[in-house]
């Protein structure tokens, strides 16, 4: 049985599974439907399966899809650790503008899921870092939407060092470092709305 944590805003959730550890390893569950369903309402719609691999310090996000159709993730870590952050980009939401993150790492084995129309970025806290994770939309061009994560009003608490105590110098692909300020996406109506 998982361990289930509903993040500050709706629409996101935390998944601890339980672990079964022997002298072989260790066994667990990261995804089951019916534990899924019973904490979020719903199904999840598998579309597409990621996997991205990271350097220490590499930041990706804040990555949103236009809703509709909307883009729903379920993200694991499966090797060394990210900050995982979850934005409300919803225009008349009564959280919007708020952010909630979680240590995703290969102890915990924490699963996170964000509905349609949440931003999302990962920080990776060590070298080859690995998440993974499941989409509700294959990734389309066209719906693809980013807002820069390092924006002071989103008052993002990014982490300075690493899991293991190293100093972490921010990495961005050049999409995210020219994403849009978070104010200039709502002025120009690219967020989703609630």
């Amino acid at each position: 049985m998982m361990q289930v944590r509903e993040l500050a805003m709706s629409g996101a959730w935390e998944f601890t599974p339980k672990q079964f550890g022997d002298d072989r390893g260790v066994f667990l569950e990261w995804f089951k439907s019916s534990e899924f369903e019973a904490a979020v309402g719903a199904p999840l719609q598998l579309a597409q399966a990621n996997c991205s691999v990271s350097a220490a310090g590499v930041l990706r996000g804040i990555h949103y899809t236009a809703n509709p159709p909307g883009q729903a993730k379920y993200v694991t870590c499966v090797k060394g650790a990210f900050l995982d952050v979850i934005v409300d980009l919803r225009v008349g939401s009564p959280t919007f503008g708020t952010w909630d993150s979680v240590l995703i790492d290969d102890v915990d084995r924490r699963a996170v899921y964000l509905s349609a129309g949440l931003g999302h970025a990962i920080l990776s806290l060590e070298d080859g870092s690995t998440v993974m994770y499941l989409c509700s939309l294959e990734y389309t061009p066209e719906f693809d939407h980013d807002v820069n994560p390092l924006d002071p009003d989103l008052r993002i608490d990014w982490p300075t060092t690493g899991r293991n105590g190293e100093s972490l110098e921010y990495v961005l692909s050049a999409k995210d470092s020219m994403a849009p300020s978070f104010a200039r996406a709502r002025e120009e109506g690219l967020l989703p709305r609630a």
